[in-house]
């Protein structure tokens, strides 16, 4: 019951902090800038280890100027130098001068104790990325699809991140993550571009999937 209660109270501080980001969105001339920064499909349900310090300040922090990261958005080695660029523009000393201090104007930075303990979560539940001799296939026809289309964001995933019946919602979300940038996805076919082809990518993910 006590579980429940403290998950009740984090989800509607939660709710609260989104609606704080959106109403700053919303009456601030850069809301649009803010808001387009990262795609709207990653919830904080899915944030891995949601009680833990970690997840508490990316939702904390995180959410003042974007919508939620997913850790496995960048891999391990990348996650410290993004921190570290975001908390010098939640700070207002970004790479845009005076625009960044109007911008992040009422926005709180983390300490530097928990700047580091929201790399280290970050970087525990970061994008995994996968051995291509353990993949000979990879760089075949059946691999060209899932080649193509997720390494225009990060680093290819292991497939043994997911169960084969993990991969296709994951896919699926990817699949809006990509709409919402304007990457390789289309409605219609365009010669000589290439397509996202979602069959091929869950083809491959499932086969290699973790059992």
């Amino acid at each position: 019951m006590l579980c429940a209660l403290i998950a009740l109270v984090a989800c509607r501080a939660l709710a609260d902090q989104l609606d704080d980001a959106r109403r700053r969105w919303a009456e601030s001339p850069h809301g649009p800038l803010l808001e387009r920064i990262l795609p709207p499909t990653f919830e904080a349900r899915e944030l891995p280890q949601p009680d833990s310090p970690g997840a508490q300040l990316t939702r904390r922090y995180c959410v003042q100027c974007h919508n939620l990261p997913n850790p496995a958005m960048h891999h391990a080695a990348k996650w410290a130098p993004v921190v570290e660029r975001m908390v010098k523009r939640m700070a207002g000393r970004g790479n845009m001068g005076a625009l960044m201090s109007d911008m992040m104007a009422g926005i709180a930075a983390p300490t530097p104790e928990e700047t580091r303990t929201l790399v280290a979560y970050l970087r525990r539940h970061a994008q995994k990325p996968l051995d291509p001799k353990r993949y000979p296939d990879l760089n075949r026809a059946e691999g060209e699809a899932f080649r193509l289309a997720c390494n225009q964001c990060h680093v290819l995933p292991d497939p043994r991140r997911h169960t084969a019946a993990e991969w296709p919602a994951v896919v699926a979300r990817m699949q809006e993550n990509m709409q919402w940038m304007n990457r390789v996805v289309g409605t219609r076919p365009v010669a000589g571009e290439p397509q996202l082809r979602v069959d091929e990518i869950n083809a491959f993910l499932e086969k290699h999937a973790r059992r």
